[in-house]
């Protein structure tokens, strides 16, 4: 029996009233608490539901027969009867071997390892809740449902093909029955295998729900590190803290770190790039001393030009020259 402030088995929620619940009982008993009632909820019984569809397959494959059927009788004969009323049957030659069971035998072994699903994940749950775990299980019972359902046909094809040899009275008698209700067994699985996918959903929201409680749990322990280390940083630096950091306090903080480590980041790396510029700068020799003296002289041609640009002489000079080449 688990008390109310333990868990909710009806809505599937472990809850508290107490936000220091977790951190005084332990999570791995919470955890445990709360596996043992929620798989307790989890009946065989929720596969009905999906398992409808399935079964009308099921029901459908007695009114699909060419042999006589318990309690039905020759059914197909009965309903072309009832389609055409004018329609006179076939003296028959040749009686079918009667599979009308074949369908209610693979259909039970289906509902077999549907229950074999659901035993291995009651039991791979309460040991350790994974969702590999379960995708895993689902897969490898899906495959098996899967390989009985499509196998038949092919099997059934096969002896098709050799009766056709064989004579008319072993194609009509035994393959051609076999194969019609190796197709129903065939749609039977496929429609089948909601069935497991139900079992999977409904394990699946016990592992998301562990999950959740652990996280609640490391959250709660991170921000009462936080909040003691802040107050043990205030007491030895004589400051007081007024008001209690909530979670969405926590949450800005911890945004915060982060904006900060990646402003501090991006600086480590520019510094690098500056440093390694500076470094290939300091490795080219780009002003030695002969180029130096040539810029120097260089300098001093063009203000040697300039001077002679500013006599008296040079200037009426340029001043005929110019005359000259206007009149041309």
């Amino acid at each position: 029996m688990f008390s109310k402030d333990v868990v909710n088995v009806k809505d599937n929620t472990l809850h508290s009233n107490n936000p220091d619940f977790y951190m005084k009982n332990g999570l791995e008993g919470e955890v445990d608490r709360y596996k043992d009632a929620a798989i307790e909820k989890v009946k065989f019984s929720l596969v009905i539901k999906p398992a409808i569809i399935s079964f009308l397959a099921l029901i459908l494959s007695f009114f699909l027969d060419l042999a006589y059927v318990p309690l039905l009788g020759n059914i197909s004969i009965k309903i072309a009867k009832t389609l055409f009323p004018t329609w006179t049957p076939v003296e028959e030659v040749i009686t079918p071997y009667s599979f009308w069971w074949l369908p209610v035998v693979v259909y039970a072994f289906f509902i077999f390892m549907a229950f074999m699903a659901y035993n291995k994940l009651k039991a791979e749950i309460t040991r350790s809740p994974a969702s590999e775990t379960i995708d895993r299980i689902i897969t490898s019972y899906t495959s098996i449902i899967d390989s009985i359902s499509t196998a038949l046909p092919l099997i059934g094809a096969a002896l098709l093909l050799i009766s056709i040899k064989l004579g008319e009275e072993i194609f009509l008698g035994l393959s051609v029955p076999f194969e019609i209700k190796a197709l129903i067994i065939l749609a039977i699985g496929k429609l089948f295998e909601p069935v497991l996918d139900q079992l999977g959903v409904e394990f699946q929201n016990i592992v998301t729900h562990v999950k959740d409680i652990r996280d609640k749990y490391f959250s709660k322990i991170q921000i009462e590190n936080s909040k003691n280390l802040i107050q043990q940083i205030s007491n030895k630096s004589g400051m007081s803290i007024e008001k209690e950091f909530s979670v969405k306090d926590m949450e800005v903080y911890k945004t915060l770190l982060e904006q900060t480590y990646g402003l501090s980041t991006a600086l480590a790396k520019n510094f690098a790039s500056i440093n390694e510029l500076i470094k290939d700068i300091t490795k080219v020799n780009t002003f030695d001393n002969e180029k130096i003296a040539q810029l120097n002289q260089l300098a001093l041609s063009i203000s040697a030009a300039s001077k002679s640009l500013s006599d008296d002489k040079t200037l009426v000079g340029l001043k005929s020259l110019e005359s000259i080449v206007v009149r041309k």
